[in-house]
């Protein structure tokens, strides 16, 4: 399912592509044409606006050599938990066709991971953890020349998050796999831009891949000993509204 997932998005990601160069060429050769609204904010160096989203996340978990070992655990998978984004965006013009961008955001997601035992010895068990995320993305964003008051674009940067929900250091979780309330991604996505009158519509579709082991080891813990390392994943859609 998750290879099958990612085969989708990267075809996704491979024909917006396309139609990212397509309109690039495209507006080159004809742009200026209907671009009304886009000359008000051509002016500006600098906007900000709001941002809301939805977002569908999970851990990529790493089995270690222990698990092999295990006769108890058979498979472990991580399931993909609903969430939604609420953020500030805050957009600095570096030249005609990039921008750096700052996103701090707030953001709730929902992730599981599962371990499938042997039925004489247990049922599945699963582990829920619901994160309020504080997150600070730091981007660049590529644009396509407009056209009619829309430009396509491409976006790559970094971003920290850190859960403030984060139940590992209580003593509730003591006997629970902990995750850690710190984390790295690298981040990179696409989107369009809408140029109206009085403020910019971009929606925009985001890939999230966790860089740093969010496991925090438990050595007495069985969930955590057959487990090497938990990656965070996460698909986000969202629409900006900026001005």
């Amino acid at each position: 399912m998750y290879l099958k997932t990612q085969f989708n998005l990267g075809r996704t990601l491979l024909a917006i592509g396309f139609l990212f160069l397509f309109h690039s060429a495209f507006s080159q050769k004809f742009g200026g044409n209907g671009n009304y609204n886009f000359q008000d904010f051509q002016q500006k160096p600098y906007y900000f606006g709001i941002t809301l989203g939805i977002n569908s996340s999970s851990f990529n978990p790493y089995r270690s050599s222990e698990f092999i070992q295990n006769d108890s655990i058979l498979a472990i998978e991580g399931v993909n938990g609903p969430g939604f984004n609420l953020g500030i965006v805050t957009n600095l013009k570096i030249g005609d066709y990039f921008d750096f961008r700052f996103l701090p955001t707030l953001s709730f997601a929902e992730r599981r991971i599962e371990f499938s035992r042997d039925r004489r010895i247990g049922p599945v068990t699963q582990r829920r953890i619901e994160s309020v995320l504080v997150e600070m993305p730091f981007q660049f964003r590529y644009k396509s020349a407009p056209f009619n008051d829309i430009r396509l674009f491409l976006i790559g940067g970094i971003k920290y998050s850190f859960d403030v929900a984060s139940d590992s250091r209580t003593k509730q979780a003591e006997n629970l796999l902990k995750i850690s309330p710190s984390d790295f991604s690298i981040e990179y996505g696409a989107g369009i831009q809408f140029f109206f009158p009085f403020f910019i519509f971009s929606p925009e579709f985001k890939i999230s891949q966790g860089i740093g082991n969010t496991l925090i080891y438990n050595r007495s813990l069985e969930e955590s000993t057959v487990l090497e390392k938990l990656l965070s994943r996460t698909f986000t859609i969202s629409l900006h509204f900026e001005g």
